[in-house]
This record gives C-alpha cells, structure tokens and sequence, in this order.
C-alpha cells in the first residue's frame, strides 16, 4: 500500500465499486468478438454468395425506384419482394445510402437477371456486417442487464450467439441479414427476462414484421404475455362466474393491444387496398412440402422412406401385391408401371425443384395437415406456460414451438433450424441435463447446413469453424452449468447415444466429402446426385428429432428443473 506524505492512502467504497464495475465490463464485453470476427467476414468478402444475394439486390432497386403501392406487384425477375413490409423499409433505406459507383454496376436495375460485379458485392456485404451490429448490441445488453452470479453464463450464452456458426454460413457467406433480424426477436426475450412486457411485445411485433417466419412463435409470446400482464389470478378468489370479469387486468390489456395493433398499423397501413396480394407473397402455398432439398425435419424422413419403399417395390413386385392383399390400401399405386410414371413425370422430391411434391408410395401430405400437427405440438408447449408463466417456461415454451414449426411445417427451410437455436441458446444455461438435446439440435442443425456451401473450397471452413465452435462452448456451458435439483443424476444410456452421435457427424461429414470428390471419377456416384443431401438431410433429422424429443420429456415430466430458482 503506498504512502503520501506520511499517510497510507485508502481508496473510497465509491471508488472501489467504480473500478469493479469497469473491470467487470471490460471482462465481460463483447467489444473483442466484434472485432474478431469483423476480420474474419471481411476476409470472406470475395467467396460464394448464393442467389439470396441478387434476391437482396433485386429488393434494394424494387423499393428505390418504384412507388410504395408497386413493390409487392413487380415481377420482372423471379426473385420478387415476399418478405413483410418493415424488411421492404429496411431496403429501401439501405437503398439511400447506394454510392454512385455501385449504381453504375447494376445494383438499382430492375433486371430479369442481375448484372453485378465487386462494387455491389463489397456494398451488400458491408449492409449484412454493419447492421448485425445491432445484434451485438443486444446481447451486451443481455448481460449487462445480468445478475452478478449469472453474468459468466450470460456471457457465454451471448458469445455463442454472436460467433454462431450459423450466422457466418448463412449471413456472410450464402448471404442473408438474419444477424440484423435475430437481434429485435432476442431483444423481446432480454425484455421478457427483465420483466418488461410492453418492450418485450413491442420487439416481437416488430421482429414479426420484418420476418413472417417468427409467427411460428406467436402462441408462445400470446400465453406469455396474457399470463404475466394480462390475467392477475395471484390471491384472487373465486366466487362466481361474474368474478371472470375481474381477472383481467384492463388497463394492462389495453397498453399491450395498443403496442400490437399501432405496430402492425404502421407497417400494414401503406398496403392495406393490397393486402390480398401481400399475403399471397408472403404465404406461398403453392409451393411444394420440403424447400429445393429436404430440411432435416420428420417430413425428410417421410421422403427418406418412400425412396427406400420405391427401391424395394420395384426390385421385387411381390411386395406390392402383397401388401394391398392384405391392407386393401387405397392410397398405394396400382401397379409397377403407374409407379414407374409417377417417377417421370412428377416431381418425386429428389430433383431439387421448389415444386409440390408427389409421393410414389406413401400417402401425399398437404399443407393442412402440416398445419394441424405444428398447432397440435405448439399447443402442448404453451399449455404448461399457462400455468407457470416463468421466464425458465417461456424460453422452453419458446424453443418447443420453434422446433414443432421446424419439424412440421409445410415447405420449411434448412436454415429456419436458427429460430430454434436460439432461443435453446437461453435456455441451456439452466440446467446441465438440457445440454444433451441442446448438443444434438446445435450440431446437427449446424451441419445440415453444410450443403448450403458446395464449394471445395469451403469445405475445411465450415468444418473447421463449427467444430472448433462445438467444442468450445459445449464444455464451456458443461463446466458452469449445475443440476437445478439437489440430487446429481448420472448420465444415462441415451445420452451416451447422443453424445456418439454428435461425434459421429465428423466423419459422416468427411465420408460425404470424399463421395462429392469422387464423383467426377466414377459415372455411378454422379449418377445419384442429390444422395449426398439426402444423407445429410436423413441423419441430421434424427439428431433433432432426437433433440424434440429429449427437450419435450423434461418440459412436461421433471418439474423440479422448472419450479425452482435458476
């Protein structure tokens, strides 16, 4: 301790608690990632980009140079507006700040296909980098707004959000502003953890205004936010039916209808003589049950198994013909040659068309029963949170009705698996036995993205940073995460299953490599195309079939990890 003028010199508590603060800030600041990975995407500038990327340039000259009452009508180009009308301001505004050079390469032409080069590549890149600072934003404030005890966790939660192998493949390199977009909904879940309800319904009518997909997760936020600042059962006795009338706290519904529906006004109102046509572009049924390739959801496995059924009825007849003996099926195909047809002249799901797929043998599945079996599942989910509004359920709640809409729903694509990723990622901190499920959907879900980056030389990228990212942060979560109850469970069988599954995705990833390689060499391999998507498809579903299932059993049977104390 140092001395002045003869006087040992002591520090105020004011002080002490100011250099605390700041050195807390210091170690737990997301400032280092942002600047790491800032290198790291500005190094992938010139690598693959898919067609998201002329959908995005075509979108910034839609909303530039035609009027508001034109946007959702233009079709010069296939790749027309069909996002909600807050992502259409967004292009427009980022439609402002086009310079002059890259205006001249092509980037506001409303064009059939686009004509670009390295101007508009660097401009578009740039708008994904700069605007998912929004999302780093965001999460530092997730834990900033932490408990002293929770801010390691908080920390770690955050950083595997931001560094998300997801978000680099999809965002900066396949190309899309999912980084921009996931920010506003993880906003409506800090909000829901700080127990501001108005902020938390404000951000996810918003977040749903940029991007319709986040309406899977309507269910979940409408019981969450009427259990918690609508309904107030809490000391209320009930004496008749009248009594129902009181229950509802009416000043509180009417400041959370007001923020929904002047949300919603705002963004609707320009298009409300258009609204049929804005909602054909947002809800294309028209197109078929699985994307381009199949995401790795229960309906891959459906399509997985009327291939093997085809294969094996048209090598041996017999079973044909034996099963409608014995069944009087009416759905099964008459015979050899109407499956034969079947195969030629429709879409099968193995060609890699966005069309509405036909099933050789199994029965077709339509957009209705999609429909009833995601509702079914989310209902199920949102039924405990009506009884326990915790914010410990609403994440639960929240992931469980990510992953019904992932795995049930009609034409969904391999990247929608972020929408449950996230979420988890909030949840996982909780208790050490949800690492399991959440290493099963993380792993495979990140892998099922694989396909997305075709090149060559993509390869140990994506490879290298998911597995770096899987190691990382599931033993950093495995080391700071406890057992909620007071009894230490072992690991049981499954779980030892799992964790061989997920080491398992390592070599059938490099297995699949060899095969894409391969296939110049050998007619064979390159006669079955689309077999390494399918394969990736198949044996990713599993994992996160496996994952739903894991997560469902400890959401509705053991109570202890949901009523005490995080």
């Amino acid at each position: 301790m140092s001395k002045v003028d003869g006087k040992k010199s002591k520090k105020k508590p004011t002080q002490i608690l100011t250099t605390n603060n700041s050195e807390t800030q210091k170690r737990y600041s997301l400032w280092n990632f942002w600047i790491c990975s800032l290198f790291l995407k500005l190094l992938l500038m010139p690598d693959y980009f898919s067609t998201d990327f002329d959908v995005h340039r075509n979108w910034l000259a839609i909303t530039h140079k035609l009027s508001l009452r034109e946007w959702y009508y233009e079709k010069t180009s296939q790749w027309t507006l069909d996002y909600p009308p807050f992502f259409a301001y967004f292009e427009w505004v980022l439609s402002q700040f086009v310079p002059q050079i890259v205006r001249k390469d092509g980037c506001l032409d409303i064009v059939e296909v686009g004509q670009f080069s390295w101007p508009t590549i660097v401009f578009q890149r740039l708008t994904v980098i700069i605007t998912e600072g929004l999302l780093f934003i965001v999460l530092q404030i997730f834990i900033n707004t932490s408990k002293s005890f929770e801010k390691t966790q908080s920390f770690i939660v955050a950083s595997s959000i931001v560094l998300s192998p997801g978000f680099l493949i999809v965002d900066h390199i396949h190309f899309q502003y999912n980084g921009f977009l996931f920010s506003i909904l993880v906003a409506s879940i800090v909000a829901a953890r700080n127990q501001r309800y108005l902020l938390c319904a404000l951000f996810y009518s918003i977040s749903l205004c940029f991007k319709h997909i986040f309406l899977y997760l309507a269910p979940c936020y409408f019981v969450f936010l009427l259990r918690v600042y609508v309904l107030q059962f809490d000391g209320f006795k009930f004496r008749s039916y009248k009594d129902l009338f009181f229950i509802i706290n009416w000043k509180h519904l009417f400041q959370l209808g007001s923020v929904v529906i002047a949300t919603f006004t705002l963004c609707f109102a320009p298009f409300i003589l258009d609204m049929p046509q804005v909602i054909s572009r947002l809800f294309p049924f028209s197109r078929g049950l699985t994307h381009a390739y199949w995401a790795p959801n229960f309906w891959a496995i459906y399509s997985f198994l009327d291939k093997v059924l085809t294969i094996a009825v048209l090598k041996a007849p017999w079973i044909l013909a034996m099963v409608k003996k014995f069944t009087n099926s009416s759905f099964l195909p008459s015979s050899i040659e109407s499956i034969k047809l079947s195969m030629k002249e429709n879409n099968t799901g193995s060609k890699g068309l966005v069309q509405d797929v036909i099933f050789t043998i199994l029965p077709q599945i339509t957009p209705k029963l999609t429909f009833l079996l995601t509702l079914l599942y989310q209902i199920l989910a949102v039924i405990p949170l009506l009884f326990d509004p915790s914010y410990k359920r609403f994440v639960g709640s929240l992931t469980l009705c990510g992953l019904a809409s992932f795995l049930f729903g009609w034409h969904v694509h391999e990247k929608a698996i972020m929408l449950v990723i996230i979420p988890f990622s909030f949840l996982v901190i909780f208790d050490k036995r949800l690492l399991i499920p959440f290493m099963l959907v993380t792993s495979a879900g990140y892998v099922s993205l694989f396909p997305l980056l075709y090149k060559n030389a993509d390869f140990l990228i994506k490879c290298l940073y998911t597995y770096i990212w899987c190691i990382v942060y599931f033993f950093a979560i495995r080391k700071t995460t406890k057992v909620s109850t007071s009894v230490e469970r072992r690991v049981f069988f499954l779980d030892r299953i799992s964790i061989t599954y997920v080491c398992s995705l390592f070599p059938v990833v490099i297995i699949l490599q060899l095969l894409d390689l391969l296939k110049w060499k050998y007619p064979i391999i390159e006669k079955f195309e689309f077999l390494n998507l399918m394969i990736y498809s198949f044996y990713c579903s599993l994992g996160i079939i496996s994952s739903w299932i894991g997560l469902s059993w400890l959401y509705n049977f053991d109570e202890p990890l949901w009523v005490q104390s995080s």
